[in-house]
């Protein structure tokens, strides 16, 4: 009876979810329900998944509104009907286009006019599909409207929007936050009606019991409908299912790919290998998943063809078929790789392929997919109230002055001061707290489909671009729609752009290779800049946990980097196993305390779990799980399944097999608390061995063209620490760093022989314009001959020129600062307001006489700090204090348990919280010969010592030492003081004179 339900899918407007709608349905007795949420259809597949448990047919359609004016609700009477609500609303959506007052005529789906909106527009005539919605507000004003004669048009119209009076004002608030008013100022046009409440279906039949053929039309309607998905163990996968002309023929092809790319894998495949293929294409085949693997050859194919560089990772590199056609670069033969991680006859899903692209190429892949496949979409995700947000606009809501909004959001308002406001606030800000707040795009996530996407969902076109459906992968899955996933990296851009920048800078040298990964591999150079943890600017090794992990660890070839990559993930760390991995990896001796069970299902890691594969062979050979069940528990422990049923029993079942096994209690709680813990966060195998791969690309280009590789780094936003440290490990490799440079440099940095230029990208507050300007003329006519030259060339305001000659951008003219100031003002004076365009004769330059001026090296530190952030000097050259003591992080060892003093500029710092919620910091330094130590503040050091930004500090504290890693346990630490700059601000400057606000002293801040 119910044909017009709103969840909080209706953004800001609804105030449950759908799984409350269908248990308020049963509470009141109702059957049958239409869930039409306002100009949305993220629920729709759930609800229609979830409804059978609570006994409910489920039918579903949408509710068509301009704001918050409802203009018709349109039913669904089918899938096909489904399919065309959707696409009429994303024909709109996607085009900017105000809805129609009146609804096209479809073929499968009806459309409810709302009584209100009728006496507006003064319809008569109806279509087969069209009635009109009569709510119980409306019954008294029926009978003296002209619609009390359509008889066989009236249905019943009772929105569902409100289980209660928290919810109504809860909808307010929504209202007030998404009108960005004032809740006292909120017109009741923006809101719904308090009385859009569910009754029981007796009450509801009982209020219109002087009109029964409205009951009767309205069971008529209901009886028409029927909306069909399979979801869970019936589902039928929704993903395109061939590829070429039929399924044969995509079998075909994927052997002939098979059989054409062997001999390049491997030269003189053995029987372990041809055994390994032929099991792989006959359970791909099986399992249907041939176009699958085509579909994302098939994008590879492009992106090579294109030159892009790519990673294929996830569980499918656990695949040899995938390494034969290149989708993925990891042998799963060399690394044992565990084939049903990946594919399994229990598992319905097809296996994950995470394919990298360098960040800039991404977009272009994207962009392919969308032309060579039909029915495509990107996969959305919602952007969900947080608390601190939720308050912050409950504040402005209720009109409460900043400072209490500040305070309440931040968790630190004296209890004793809460009034009745700023209690409606912390109450309503917990009910509106997990509430959808908009729609987003998945980070990586690409639909490919058998069906047109508006089968399924509206789709909306986000900045991207690209049609984005409106639903999450978590029900996608259920439903059997499997993602592609298409992701942009960095790491990647460096490789590329590190080979481009050698064949310019060192044209001499043959072309590189990068795919000579087994060379890699067994380069003495390469594993031992992984040993002692030099690989800044590498792909996922530069961090300070990994630089130790790898110390502790003694990596120095591509499996211990194999393993090291999951062993890094907080999974594997926050349950011990990572201790215990290094101890076991060290210590042989010690490998003999694991469980004989455990140690021969995993010898590679000492009956360590360090894989997610280790999961399911946990599950499997030690619990007797089928392998459908331990896909469950390994996918349970991610968290998005873990509150299914399914994964419920699956725990069930793996403690009473393991007692059936004969296992104490505390060995099953032993290994399952290590498989609750780390499950979720640990890579397959084949997926580290993916970044490894990466990993010893970069460190080949690090170690054999440092210079080039940096640049590449800086010239692709970094990556772990900042540009100041990438720029210092340039300098630190052998390179000349020098400022920016008219002549020299462009916007982004260069590199010349062993000269690095910055570029005019790091000068904030000079104006894109004035560079692209200043290139292209240096481009056209050659270089600037002097200030003058530049002045004529290039129109500019006496606020940039400022910031170019501060930063030094114009020494090739051996003149000093000020004296170049002096006579930019001079000349820039002269000439009044300049066109942009090109002079047809070049003015005549008078040449003052000026005093001598004198600017050292300590004033241009102090422009560099101002106008790039950082000088290019080092801090050390800067403090005023002189270091008490000559150690250096080398020496660290030498005080292993006892307390030193080490002078460091800070390099990376960040808090972390202990077990016992109180805040400690771990921080990095680099000392004066460049070499790093790490300081651990614990929560007595921490408040008591404060880290305040970039600069050289004193760090007194405990050396220990963990399986030879060095580190400091702080007892103190102190910021050392700067030289002040000589220019004193006392005496007035050329800033004072010309008042340049460009030129204003600033604050050093980290």
């Amino acid at each position: 009876m119910y044909l017009n339900c709103h969840t909080f899918y209706s953004l800001r407007f609804g105030t449950f979810s759908e799984i409350d709608l269908l248990q308020l349905a049963k509470d009141n007795g109702v059957g049958e329900l239409v869930l039409t949420d306002i100009n949305n259809t993220s629920a729709c597949l759930n609800f229609i998944r979830k409804a059978p448990d609570f006994g409910i047919r489920p039918m579903v359609g949408i509710d068509f509104r301009d704001g918050a004016k409802q203009l018709y609700v349109g039913i669904a009477k089918n899938n096909e009907g489904f399919l065309e609500l959707n696409a009429f609303l994303s024909k709109h959506s996607h085009n900017a286009i105000k809805l129609p007052e009146v609804a096209p005529k479809l073929k499968n789906a009806f459309i409810i006019y709302p009584f209100e909106q009728l006496l507006q527009l003064d319809k008569i005539h109806f279509l087969d599909n069209e009635f009109i919605g009569i709510s119980i507000e409306n019954l008294r004003r029926l009978p003296f409207s002209a619609y009390r004669n359509f008889t066989d048009k009236l249905v019943v119209q009772q929105p569902v929007t409100f289980r209660n009076k928290k919810d109504f004002n809860a909808h307010r608030l929504l209202r007030a936050i998404d009108n960005n008013t004032l809740l006292s100022k909120l017109p009741t046009t923006e809101e719904a009606s308090e009385t859009e409440r569910m009754l029981p279906l007796e009450d509801l039949v009982g209020r219109y019991r002087d009109f029964p053929h409205i009951i009767k039309n309205t069971e008529n309607l209901l009886s028409q409908c029927q909306i069909d998905f399979s979801f869970g163990s019936n589902r039928v996968s929704q993903n395109q299912q061939v590829f070429s002309e039929s399924k044969e023929k995509d079998y075909q092809l994927l052997t002939e790919l098979c059989n054409n790319g062997l001999p390049k894998r491997y030269s003189n495949p053995n029987d372990i290998v041809l055994a390994r293929l032929e099991r792989e294409l006959q359970v791909i085949r099986k399992m249907d998943f041939v176009s699958y693997f085509l579909i994302n050859h098939d994008i590879v194919s492009y992106a090579k063809s294109q030159g892009y560089f790519h990673v294929g990772r996830g569980s499918g590199a656990n695949s040899i078929v995938a390494y034969i056609i290149g989708i993925t670069d990891v042998d799963p033969i060399e690394l044992d790789l565990y084939f049903e991680r990946f594919i399994n006859p229990f598992r319905a899903s097809p296996p994950d392929f995470d394919i990298d692209f360098s960040w800039r190429d991404r977009d272009d892949v994207t962009a392919y997919i969308f032309k060579r496949f039909p029915n495509t979409a990107l996969l959305a995700t919602y952007n969900t109230f947080k608390y601190r947000a939720t308050v912050r606009e409950l504040g402005k809501v209720f009109g409460l002055p900043k400072s209490d909004i500040d305070q309440l959001s931040d968790g630190n308002f004296p209890t004793t001061k809460l009034n009745d406001i700023h209690r409606l606030v912390i109450k309503y800000g917990s009910l509106i707290q997990g509430m959808p707040n908009h729609l987003s795009v998945h980070s990586a996530g690409i639909l490919i489909l058998d069906n047109p996407v508006h089968y399924y969902s509206a789709t909306d076109l986000p900045p991207k671009g690209f049609p984005t459906v409106q639903f999450d992968m978590i029900i996608a899955e259920d439903v059997g729609i499997f993602k592609f996933d298409i992701l942009g990296q960095r790491g990647l851009a460096k490789i590329k752009d590190a080979i481009d920048i050698v064949k310019e800078n060192r044209s001499e040298l043959p072309e590189i290779d990068i795919t000579q990964i087994e060379k890699f591999k067994r380069d003495d150079n390469l594993n031992q800049m992984l040993s002692k943890g030099k690989a800044i600017g590498v792909y996922y090794v530069e961090s300070p946990a990994m630089r130790g992990l790898m110390k502790k660890l003694q990596v120095s070839d591509y499996l211990s980097l194999v393993a090291a990559s999951s062993v890094i993930r907080p999974g594997v760390s926050s349950s011990g196993m990572k201790t215990e991995f290094i101890r076991r990896h060290r210590e042989p001796e010690r490998r003999k305390e694991a469980h004989p069970v455990l140690a021969k299902i995993m010898p590679e890691t000492y009956g360590v779990m360090v894989y997610q594969e280790d999961v399911l062979k946990v599950a499997h050979e030690f619990a007797g799980l089928d392998l459908g069940e331990a896909d469950v528990l390994r996918r349970g422990m991610s968290g998005k399944f873990h509150s299914r049923e399914e994964f419920k029993a699956v725990e069930l079942k793996f403690r009473s097999n393991c007692l059936e096994k004969g296992y104490s209690e505390a060995v099953i709680n032993e290994v399952w608390e290590q498989i609750a813990s780390f499950a979720g966060y640990a890579f397959a195998k084949g997926h580290s061995a993916s970044y490894a791969v990466e990993s010893y690309q970069s460190l080949y280009l690090k170690c054999y063209y440092p210079l080039e590789f940096m640049v590449a780094v800086l010239n692709n936003g970094g990556g772990f620490y900042s540009s100041e440290h990438y720029i210092q490990e340039a300098r630190m490799c052998g390179g000349i760093i020098h400022a920016p440079c008219i002549n020299n440099s462009d916007h982004a940095n260069s590199i010349k022989g062993e000269h690095i230029y910055l570029g005019f990208g790091y000068l904030k507050n000079l104006e894109t314009f004035l560079v692209q300007r200043l290139l292209t003329e240096r481009q056209l006519y050659g270089k600037y001959e002097s200030l003058d030259d530049f002045i004529d060339r290039v129109a500019v305001s006496i606020e940039q020129l400022t910031i170019l000659i501060r930063i030094g951008a114009f020494r090739f003219t051996h003149k000093s600062k000020p004296e170049l100031l002096w006579m930019a003002t001079f000349k820039l004076n002269t000439l009044g307001k300049r066109s942009a365009h090109p002079q047809l004769f070049r003015p005549r330059h008078r040449n003052f006489p000026l005093p001598e001026f004198n600017q050292g090296w300590l004033e241009d530190a102090y422009d560099e700090m101002e106008l790039l952030g950082f000088p290019l000097c080092s801090y050390f050259d800067l403090i005023s204090e002189t270091p008490k003591t000559n150690w250096m992080a080398k020496d660290m060892p030498n005080f292993s348990g006892r307390e030193m003093l080490l002078y460091g500029i800070m390099v990376n710092s960040r808090f972390h919280t202990t077990s016992q919620g109180k805040r400690m910091r771990l921080s990095t330094f680099i000392d004066e010969q460049g070499e790093y130590f790490d300081a651990v503040h614990f929560p007595k050091a921490v408040d008591k010592y404060p880290v305040h930004g970039r600069g050289v500090y004193a760090c007194y504290g405990k050396i220990t030492e963990e399986f030879g890693h060095f580190s400091m346990d702080v007892v103190w630490s102190k910021k050392m003081a700067l030289k002040t700059d000589p220019r004193s601000p006392d005496e007035p400057t050329y800033e004072d004179v010309f008042k340049l606000k460009s030129a204003k002293r600033k604050e050093i801040k980290s």
